[in-house]
């Protein structure tokens, strides 16, 4: 008599989400989200203030008469109460007014959206190219865990995150630069000109970013697909016959981004937000360029809105994070 086969298991299926408690969730975060932009208001502020010195000072010099320091002060705005004008700045600045810069009169607004644009296309360049190595690479690494490959990205991986940014962006530039001579060594741009109209100005900075933030979130990838890998799900879906690519777009891939996830959210802030080393180091026109010199001028407004921008966007970036890990977990809570 023969004996009965045994029955194949099967891959247990993932629940529906229960949107709304996913929409109320959400909305809990986005308020916390806006507190804690308030507190960034306060801090920013607070930071203006406790730096020595002020824009008059700073434009005058200091050997300048007092009373014509105090004038400017008064014409500035500056001999106010810090509450007052911390209110004050805080109301317009929630309609999108962050005043004129003391430097040249120019409104905060334009100088920002003159730079904002040179940084947003850096970042995104740097996105387009991170996303695709630290997914794709995380995969193939985490799929054959222990194996040579997987010692050798793993291994390249760990050795970017040990060297500093600014020594990989000068290495790049002395071997595809002044070595190579495949790239100009600065991020200059003429004028009227944008990043896209020169794209070579892009690449070195772009992999200068990228060796920052690969590293992460490669051995994040890796490691969540390691552990996927040998889930009972997974295990299932290959004794049903499934094929390997389904089996690791829809059942590891999922589980092992769920870890990564809230680190490529804070990459993301980081890069969009204006990396201030690799934008300094090679010149580019970025916001990094407009702050370090507001900053040296005692442009307060200038300083204000770009630090608030900056944090807007790591807060919207790592709120983001927490949604796309809180609709992966039904995910990840399948495939364990």
């Amino acid at each position: 008599m023969k004996p009965k086969p045994e029955p194949k298991a099967k891959p247990t299926p993932v629940r529906v989400l229960a949107w709304p408690g996913v929409v109320r969730w959400a909305l809990r975060r986005a308020a916390g989200a806006l507190f804690v932009l308030l507190v960034v208001t306060v801090l920013v502020f607070a930071a203006t203030e406790a730096a020595p010195g002020d824009a008059a000072t700073a434009r005058l010099g200091p050997q300048a008469p007092a009373g014509a320091v105090e004038a400017l002060r008064a014409q500035l705005g500056l001999d106010r109460p810090a509450p007052v004008r911390y209110l004050d700045w805080l109301g317009h600045a929630v309609r999108g007014d962050f005043g004129a810069s003391y430097a040249n009169g120019r409104p905060v607004g334009e100088l920002i959206a003159d730079r904002f644009g040179n940084s947003l296309v850096l970042g995104l360049a740097a996105l387009a190219v991170l996303v695709p190595l630290a997914v794709g690479l995380g995969l193939w690494a985490g799929l054959r865990a222990g194996r040579r490959g997987d010692r050798i990205v793993s291994g390249t991986a760990l050795g970017l995150a040990a060297v500093p940014e600014f020594v990989t962006g000068a290495l790049l530039m002395a071997v595809f630069a002044a070595g190579l001579g495949w790239l100009p060594a600065v991020s200059l741009l003429g004028a009227g000109q944008g990043p896209l109209d020169e794209p070579s100005v892009l690449v070195l900075p772009v992999l200068t970013l990228v060796s920052v933030c690969l590293a992460q979130n490669l051995r994040l990838v890796r490691a969540g697909v390691a552990e996927a890998a040998r889930s009972p799900a997974v295990v299932a879906a290959r004794l049903n016959g499934v094929p390997e690519l389904r089996v690791a777009v829809r059942y590891v891939l999922p589980a092992g981004l769920g870890p990564a996830v809230p680190v490529l959210a804070r990459s993301v802030a980081y890069l969009l937000g204006g990396a201030l080393v690799a934008e300094s180091l090679f010149g580019f026109p970025g916001l990094a360029a407009l702050l370090v010199d507001a900053t040296a001028g005692r442009d307060v407004p200038v300083v204000q809105a770009v630090a608030l921008l900056g944090a807007a966007v790591a807060v919207a970036a790592n709120l983001a994070g927490d949604v796309a890990v809180h609709l992966l977990e039904p995910v990840r809570g399948h495939t364990r």
